[in-house]
């Protein structure tokens, strides 16, 4: 084992982002067969780094494509172009000719409405990437805290039943929070994390459901971890009685 752990529940994390060597993989594997906590831990962190990854996908609008096929839908085929010019003036002729303006003029149409569905895929585009990036940005994060040589784990339950799990690393300097059977919040609530400063409760990001999340701030110093329900836009401080708070991982 790494000279560093002390706590073979903390590898928990590290085992379930497959971060153990081999001989550290071993010993916890025959851990695992008699620790009911490290088993449910295990299965946890695989759902949460299971949902990271799905949060990375963003389904197109249902209205997208009946939209473009409206679009499509609105745009007048050219008539053939003939390679001998006609040599009468007949009714199909004239036709003809009125029926190539109407023709740009559709297309014109047509590109304007394909013009502005650019745009808007331009804009889901960004927020997608940008979804991806804050994603991958929070995977990146807990899998360095959850497989750091010097990761520090702690439980706790909520006073509504949730079952809570802290890690930290004191080398990152980072630390993140895991809940398990959380209620789901009424509408325009949401559950947001705290950190305990020399008594003085500082916001620390939010969970809005089972998983794991990064915890805000600056955990070095800290002394508690606090989870409160609050407004779904948060709270700069507490307003309700917390659901929890348990003193930090030494």
């Amino acid at each position: 084992m790494n000279d560093h752990t002390t706590d073979i529940h903390a590898l928990a994390g590290a085992y379930a982002l497959d971060a153990l060597d081999a001989e550290e993989s071993d010993a916890f594997l025959r851990h695992l067969e008699r620790c009911e906590a490290c088993r449910r831990e295990v299965a946890e962190f695989h759902a949460t780094t299971a949902r990271l990854a799905g949060a990375t996908a963003k389904e197109p609008p249902a209205a997208l494509k009946q939209r473009t096929l409206d679009a499509v839908d609105g745009v007048r085929q050219l008539p053939p172009r003939l390679s001998t010019p006609p040599t009468t003036t007949g009714l199909g002729d004239r036709l003809r000719r009125k029926a190539l303006p109407l023709g740009l003029a559709a297309s014109l149409v047509a590109a304007t409405s394909f013009a502005g569905l650019a745009v808007w895929q331009h804009q889901e585009a960004r927020e997608a990437r940008q979804q991806t990036q804050q994603a991958q940005q929070n995977l990146d994060t807990l899998s360095g805290v959850l497989a750091a040589p010097d990761a520090r784990t702690i439980h706790g339950k909520t006073t509504n039943g949730a079952l809570t799990t802290v890690v930290t690393s004191a080398r990152q300097n980072k630390a993140v929070f895991t809940a398990t059977s959380l209620p789901a919040p009424a509408p325009g609530r949401t559950y947001q994390l705290w950190l305990q400063h020399d008594g003085t409760m500082r916001p620390a990001g939010f969970i809005h459901q089972d998983g794991t999340v990064p915890v805000d701030g600056d955990p070095a110093g800290a002394t508690a971890l606090g989870l409160t329900l609050e407004p779904s836009e948060g709270s700069p401080q507490p307003t309700t009685t917390p659901l929890l708070l348990m003193n930090m991982p030494a």
